[in-house]
């Protein structure tokens, strides 16, 4: 599950001067080929170190679930660590740890994720597990309830009595109209409801639509000779049947339709906040990389915008930031919060957080804000690509949610050559006070006990 707003501020953003521009740092050279099912393959070698990443996304996340069935796709994030034809329950877990490696999941809007990572002598180990668990699931009675009811203790753990959490996971929503973007308009988590109202068939049928291989994509990343792996992945994959293609995801939204403001109670709080939600056009766009920079600049760091007004100066907050909580491939959302100090009145908080995005709506940032944005987010495109794991994480992304794999190796230039009037326009654009949804937070009576 993603790591929520509140857990933790960014950390201050590095002041160094990024060398200068030219061939994009962090470049990873790949390969693809796929099989006769569908199955598309990524491959990049990385001999550097004696370990080899395997990386299945699935493209289903919430976004493919339908009403009154939502957290399938996070329920089978457990599931398929439950045993298939010739592994037991949880021994997925056990194999992989045996042989020195670990293993994991995590759910979504757009896609189920399940990685691998071994020492590169152990490659066949990952891949015969993971072609194992799609072919032959063990969808039985006995799995389904008992994750159906882990999934429930999930979301009470992690969602329901934690501060802020509830307010923020069912506010990510409402930008979404259900009736044309029910994709968007519900959590990733899903509902108690529908979790009690799903049955055996209901999990077969999402498995058989879903968990196929024309409907999966394999990144391998590491220590691998090419040769030794394509037989590999045609020997334990190939012979997987394919499935009709999933119905499309569609999702009809507009910018602006008017500022939306809802108040929740928070048992668990113990002082009031405030999130402004804005709607953003998908990954893809031409305006992601302005809005990314803008986030940095208003809310990531000790030297953020947020943070030194709001923060620092006017001392009305205990933390303010700003950010994206995923990536679409429909529209998506940006946001920026502020917990209010002791005795700070939840309107005027707000009021400094506007303040501070009309500036940018109106007169765009400075040079040196821009600069060290650049900056910081050169240096965390870098670390993103440092590891085996990270690297197959991003071949993933942008086989997912760009035109062309071949643009994760010209992306960078992209975020470089965003000027101030990129940022102001995107601020005018997205940051308009009828595009915003606001979520208030205040502390239930006794809450925060």
């Amino acid at each position: 599950m993603r790591a929520f707003l509140f857990a933790t501020l960014a950390c201050a953003a590095t002041a160094a001067v990024a060398p200068p521009l030219g061939a994009q740092a962090g470049r990873i050279s790949y390969d693809t080929f796929s099989l006769a099912n569908g199955l598309r393959v990524i491959t990049s070698e990385d001999h550097s170190t004696p370990v080899v990443a395997v990386d299945v996304w699935y493209n289903t996340g919430s976004r493919n679930e339908r009403p009154g069935r939502s957290g399938f796709a996070h329920l089978f994030e457990h599931m398929m660590f439950q045993g298939s034809a010739h592994v037991k329950k949880t021994q997925h877990f056990q194999l992989v740890e045996r042989a020195g490696g670990n293993e994991n999941g995590s759910t979504q809007e757009d896609r189920t994720n399940y990685f691998d990572l071994l020492p590169s002598n152990r490659l066949n180990l990952a891949l015969w597990l993971e072609a194992d668990r799609m072919r032959s699931l063990a969808i039985t009675q006995e799995n389904f309830e008992n994750q159906r009811e882990t999934v429930k203790e999930e979301r009470r753990l992690r969602v329901d009595n934690q501060p802020y959490q509830r307010a923020f996971v069912d506010g990510l929503t409402l930008p979404y109209d259900s009736t044309s973007c029910f994709a968007y308009a519900h959590s990733v988590i899903g509902d108690m409801a529908d979790l009690n109202a799903a049955t055996l068939p209901d999990v077969q049928a999402f498995f058989d639509s879903y968990y196929t291989p024309n409907n999966a994509t394999l990144a391998v990343v590491g220590d691998f000779d090419p040769t030794d792996l394509r037989r590999l992945v045609t020997q334990y994959f190939a012979s997987i049947p394919s499935h009709p293609a999933p119905p499309a995801v569609t999702c009809g939204y507009r910018l602006s339709p008017g500022v939306l403001r809802r108040e929740f109670s928070d048992e668990h709080a113990n002082l009031p906040a405030v999130v402004r939600l804005y709607r953003i056009p998908p990954h893809d766009d031409a305006d992601t990389p302005a809005i990314e920079l803008m986030n940095i600049i208003l809310g990531q760091g000790e030297s953020s915008r947020l943070n030194v007004a709001i923060v620092r100066r006017a001392k009305a907050a205990l933390g303010a930031g700003a950010g994206t909580p995923g990536t679409h491939r429909g529209p998506g959302t940006m946001f920026v919060f502020g917990v209010a100090n002791q005795g700070i009145g939840i309107d005027y908080l707000d009021s400094l957080l506007a303040a501070q995005l009309d500036t940018i709506r109106a007169g765009g940032v400075t040079a040196d804000e821009l600069t060290k944005a650049k900056n910081t987010f050169r240096a965390q495109f870098i670390e993103n690509r440092e590891t085996v794991l990270n690297k197959a994480e991003e071949l993933q992304h942008y086989a997912m949610f760009h035109a062309s794999l071949a643009v994760m190796n010209s992306d960078l230039d992209q975020y470089m050559a965003v000027t101030n009037d990129d940022i102001r326009r995107a601020a005018a654009k997205y940051l308009d006070p009828a595009n915003a949804v606001i979520l208030v937070i205040k502390p239930a009576a006794g809450g925060g006990q």
